[in-house]
C-alpha cells in the first residue's frame, strides 16, 4: 500500500443516497465495507463527515437562523452522521471510535491529537465529529485541520464526482478531468476542489489531496492501490 495513514473526508449529502434527506442504510453499508477492507489491509484511517444531509449552517442563514447557531446545528449534524457510520462499522466487525471536537461524553470522547493517534495506531478507525468546533469553518476545513494534526499521508476527499475537472462535469458536457494538478494551478484556474480555507491549509502544510468517487463500491481500495481513478492535487 502506498499510504500508511489517511484522512478520509466523506460528504454528508452522499449519506442520504437516493433520499432527499437523512441517512441511507445502503450507503452506510457500502462505506463500512470499503473502509473495513482498507483497515484490514493495515491502513490507519481517520474520518471527517459533513452534515449536509441533515443541516447545513449556511442553509440556516437563509431561513432566518443566526449564522453561529446555524453552524452549531451543522456541527451536531456531523456528530449524528459520525455515530451512524460508527454503528455501521461495528455491525461489520470493524473496530472504531468516535471523537468529538465539542465535549459531549458519553456520545463521543473529546478529541485530541494524541488520543486520535493512539487509537489509529491500535487499529481503530477514528471518526472525528463536530467540525472544527468553531462557526464560519466548513467540514472541509475540519478535514484539512485533522489530516494535518494526525500527520496523515494524504487527504482523500470522497465525493459523487470522480475527480477535478476544468468545469463542473454535471453542467458542462465537455469538461475535462485532470489526473493530477498542482495547488497553484487550481488557484490560477479558479477550480472548486474544497473551500479556500481548507485548500490553503493543505497547500501550506504539504498535505496532498485525492478527489475521487466514493459512491462506487470498491473505489476506496482502488485509489489506495494507486489506480488513477481520481485526481491528485499536489505541490
Amino acid at each position: 500500500m502506498k499510504y500508511k495513514r489517511i484522512l478520509l473526508k466523506l460528504s454528508g449529502e452522499s449519506l442520504q443516497g437516493e433520499q432527499k434527506y437523512g441517512l441511507s442504510p445502503a450507503v452506510l453499508q457500502s462505506y463500512a465495507e470499503q473502509i473495513g477492507a482498507a483497515a484490514a489491509a493495515g491502513i490507519q484511517i481517520g474520518i471527517v463527515i459533513g452534515g449536509g444531509n441533515i443541516f447545513r449552517g449556511l442553509q440556516g442563514v437563509g431561513r432566518g437562523f443566526d449564522r453561529v447557531k446555524g453552524d452549531q446545528m451543522g456541527m451536531l449534524a456531523t456528530v449524528i452522521n459520525s455515530l451512524a457510520l460508527h454503528s455501521a462499522l461495528e455491525s461489520n466487525g470493524i473496530r472504531a471510535k468516535v471523537l468529538t471536537s465539542i465535549r459531549m461524553e458519553p456520545i463521543g470522547e473529546y478529541y485530541s491529537k494524541a488520543r486520535a493517534i493512539e487509537y489509529l495506531e491500535a487499529g481503530y478507525v477514528v471518526i472525528i465529529g463536530g467540525g472544527t468546533s468553531n462557526p464560519y469553518f466548513s467540514t472541509d476545513t475540519a478535514a484539512a485541520l485533522r489530516g494535518i494534526e494526525i500527520e496523515a499521508d494524504v487527504l482523500f476527499k470522497g465525493t459523487r464526482v470522480d475527480g477535478v475537472y476544468t468545469a463542473d462535469p454535471e453542467k458542462d458536457p465537455v469538461a475535462v478531468k485532470f489526473d493530477d494538478i498542482t495547488f497553484d494551478e487550481v488557484y490560477t484556474r479558479n477550480l472548486k476542489v474544497m473551500d479556500m480555507t481548507a485548500f490553503t491549509l493543505c497547500k501550506e502544510n504539504g498535505l496532498d489531496i485525492i478527489v475521487f468517487d466514493m459512491d462506487t463500491a470498491g473505489n476506496l481500495r482502488r485509489v489506495l492501490d494507486g489506480e488513477a481513478i481520481g485526481t491528485l492535487v499536489h505541490r
